[in-house]
């Protein structure tokens, strides 16, 4: 499974017997300032529906669905299974909603709640999700500044240098695939 995820934020539409629904798709680290900022925006929106994925430290995966008022099970949920079939990380969606007038039941909201999730992530560019981790790599000091261009070459980026007597320990960070060729 290749996970993926988003460096910005996407949005997708869909209106079902005159409710629409609005949504948002959104990197993790924007998701509280958004929702408040929907919240002031749309007040007169009937609800504000999220879902959410992260990758916690530990491999495991960390993920919920907030129905927001709407009857449960028929919103958050379905919104979540599109994050977990599109195999998206790191991100969550909102969906605004405006009531049309006309209920759509459980099975229409569950419809219309995943077919605007869809919609964003149809409109988003997704990238390749890849952990970043830190390395310690040693080098006497006539390797050093090859080490040095190795991890440049790799994309890595060097965050702390440290001069013992016999050379360097560098720490670096990067995509866990590019440490791997260190």
């Amino acid at each position: 499974m290749t996970l993926k995820t988003i460096t910005r934020e996407f949005e997708g539409f869909l209106e079902d017997r005159k409710s629409r629904f609005l949504a948002h798709l959104v990197p993790l680290e924007l998701f509280d300032q958004r929702l408040e900022d929907l919240r002031k925006e749309h007040k007169k929106a009937a609800h504000i529906v999220t879902a959410h994925r992260r990758l916690l430290e530990d491999d495991r995966i960390e993920e919920s669905g907030k129905d927001d008022g709407e009857p449960a099970g028929t919103s958050g949920m379905p919104t979540l299974r599109v994050l977990q079939g599109a195999e998206l990380i790191n991100c969550a969606v909102l969906i605004v909603r405006y009531f049309g007038g006309t209920k759509l039941g459980g099975g229409g909201l569950a419809r219309a709640y995943s077919g605007a999730a869809q919609d964003a992530i149809n409109n988003a560019e997704l990238v390749v999700f890849q952990k970043i981790l830190t390395q310690k790599v040693k080098a006497g000091f006539a390797d050093s500044s090859e080490v040095e261009r190795k991890i440049e070459m790799l994309g890595l980026t060097v965050i702390a240098r440290d001069y013992t007597e016999d050379g360097v320990t560098l720490t670096v960070e990067g995509p866990e695939d590019a440490l791997s060729q260190l």
